[in-house]
């Protein structure tokens, strides 16, 4: 029988925690019944510093029913350290595999079936993919099909409409244990690493209760951070970019020196002159940010801090 965990970072949740947990224990009985999960399969809750009663809600339900597990930070570390906290939870408590979700349950929790399927089939990783984003924003549609053709045409190949439900087997949970990055990008790593992987679709369901917590600046920062983790490319293109400033500005100067010896004439254009000047000027600042970028990676890794801070647990 295999042992299932339920992984949900949790960040000032309280208004729909209880909800989501009384669905999925019922997902549980639901899959016990049907002989695909094992009695001692539970959800393992990972309070990112929420500043709310999320934490006493977590409690209260560990006491009420030890199927349900709790993690709290000393403060918010963000939401993909969460799920890194939740992955390496289990994996020391223990499980066959794990599947991780928000906290919202805008996921649909019935598709952990079909995922539990998969992984009897054979496969190690197993990603939802969302049908359609019929519940975001026509800003957020856009952001997000950029996003995913951006990553994937500088070679970190995610799906598209692929966010953090998956389910992963304890050999994925292995692996992942052997990468010590500070600044893991989840989805990048389980679609890198190699393993069997699965694909199954689901729709997108209203949220219960409260508000998303990810705006655009936080998935900036995911976009940033899985870029920068994934993809040497930008880096060679601001090579190309500077040898063609180069080239142009060589080819520049030889009609410039023509114009003069041969033609007796000076070039005129200080407008022009001072357009060229701005231009290139930001290129050159949009390449040393980007640079930047990357050496703030190398900043943050090197300085060796631990990825998160346990306060409690509960088990």
């Amino acid at each position: 029988m295999t042992r299932l965990a339920i992984i949900i970072p949790c960040y000032n949740e309280e208004l729909c925690i209880k909800s989501t947990v009384k669905r999925l224990l019922e997902v549980f009985d639901d899959l016990v019944k049907k002989g695909k999960i094992d009695t001692n399969s539970y959800i393992y809750l990972v309070d990112d510093g929420s500043t709310d009663s999320t934490w006493q809600i977590i409690s209260e339900l560990h006491s009420q029913n030890k199927q349900v597990k709790g993690l709290k930070f000393v403060r918010n570390f963000g939401n993909q350290k969460a799920l890194i906290a939740g992955l390496e939870g289990v994996r020391e408590l223990g499980c066959d595999c794990a599947v991780s979700l928000d906290a919202d349950l805008q996921q649909d929790e019935n598709a952990i079936e079909k995922f539990i399927d998969e992984y009897n089939k054979g496969a190690d990783i197993v990603s939802g993919i969302r049908n359609n984003r019929k519940t975001d924003s026509i800003f957020k549609k856009t952001t997000a099909l950029l996003f995913y053709k951006l990553m994937n045409l500088l070679g970190a190949k995610i799906p598209a409409n692929h966010s953090d439900f998956r389910l992963v087997s304890k050999r994925a949970l292995d692996i992942l244990n052997l990468y010590p990055e500070k600044y893991l990008f989840l989805r990048g790593f389980f679609n890198e690493v190699g393993l069997k992987t699965a694909y199954v679709r689901f729709d997108v369901k209203p949220r219960i209760a409260g508000e998303s917590k990810f705006n655009f600046v936080s998935l900036m920062g995911l976009a940033l951070n899985g870029i920068t983790s994934y993809s040497i490319v930008p880096l060679r293109f601001v090579t190309v970019l500077g040898f063609c400033m180069a080239f142009f500005g060589f080819i520049v100067g030889l009609e410039t020196v023509y114009e003069k010896i041969f033609l007796n004439n000076s070039p005129n254009g200080w407008a022009t002159a001072i357009i060229m000047l701005c231009i290139f000027g930001g290129i050159q600042l949009f390449c040393v940010g980007l640079i930047g970028e990357y050496v703030g990676q190398i900043f943050r890794e090197v300085k060796g801090r631990p990825r998160y801070i346990k306060e409690i647990e509960l088990k």
